[in-house]
């Protein structure tokens, strides 16, 4: 029968945060101009 009880994992892999790759992603991806903020808000009723 196999062993199933929890190990430990002595390397763990270096998680990035929500933030992290929030900021990657603009980083890679620069914003063309300014963009006017307004624009993108939908029309409410």
């Amino acid at each position: 029968m196999p062993d199933k009880t929890p190990h430990q994992q002595l390397n763990k892999k270096p998680v990035k945060t929500i933030k992290e790759k929030r900021a990657e992603k603009k980083a890679k991806n620069p914003v063309e101009g300014a963009q006017d903020p307004v624009a993108h808000l939908k029309k409410r009723r």
